[in-house]
């Protein structure tokens, strides 16, 4: 079976080029420079007639996965928007205060969505050893788990990666993230042997946004967009292993 492509988006343009890149799973947020946050309830709408399956992030806030009740309320509530719209699945993921998984609260958000799929999120590239976040996220339902073994990006994590791989046994998907590309691709499969990847698929605005938005505070310097161009490219890489 070829890889699979999961992209990040956080934009109605980024989702249309997902549909004609030819991705395979889309995840929605808003704030991709900080990793990902719940997108809007309007981007939701747009993701919901989306011939792809998606799986929508459920983050509140940046920073810690250490959440506060009122943060849990929040989520509660973004989950019901994405049940609402009929979306596959959802993404997330809690810590405690020593950074080991918050097994309670995650019991909690996975019982409110009992019809969703769930990935667990790169919060455990936070633990002391993501490998056990395999046993925990199968016993809660989850069917995968997002991780960049560890590290700072997949690249420097594959060992990591592909012992989890190699644990999970098929009974959970492994996906590798963060600084996938259609270059790296392909020795990130032969080494792992991950049957799904994800990726931005991103190439910064051309032309840039005009100087003033960026002096007044409207946007970044580093504004990018989903390329389907990169998609068919990280498909086309993994194609032939």
């Amino acid at each position: 079976m070829n890889t699979r492509v999961e992209v990040c988006i956080d934009s109605a343009e980024g989702l249309a080029a997902c549909i004609a890149g030819g991705a395979h799973r889309i995840e929605p947020c808003s704030a991709l420079a900080v990793g990902g946050l719940t997108p809007s309830v309007g981007l939701m709408a747009v993701a919901a007639n989306s011939p792809i399956p998606v799986r929508v992030m459920i983050r509140p806030r940046s920073g810690s996965f250490v959440y506060s009740p009122a943060d849990l309320t929040q989520m509660f509530a973004d989950i019901d928007a994405a049940q609402r719209h009929n979306l596959e699945g959802i993404v997330l993921g809690t810590s405690r205060p020593d950074g080991t998984l918050d097994l309670a609260t995650l019991t909690a958000l996975c019982s409110h969505s009992p019809a969703m799929k769930k990935t667990l999120h790169r919060v455990v590239d936070l633990l002391p050893d993501p490998l056990e976040a395999v046993d925990i996220a199968i016993n809660l339902g989850f069917d995968c788990i997002l991780t960049s073994g560890g590290a700072r990006s997949a690249l420097e994590g594959l060992e990591n990666i592909r012992q989890m791989i190699g644990y999970a046994a098929g009974r959970i998907e492994i996906m590798p993230g963060s600084g996938v590309t259609p270059k790296n691709a392909a020795h990130i499969v032969s080494v792992t042997g991950a049957r799904w990847l994800h990726a931005s698929c991103s190439a910064p605005l051309d032309p840039p946004l005009p100087a003033n938005l960026i002096e007044f505070g409207f946007a970044s310097s580093n504004e990018r967009m989903t390329e389907s161009s990169i998609i068919r490219q990280l498909a086309e890489a993994t194609a032939v292993i």
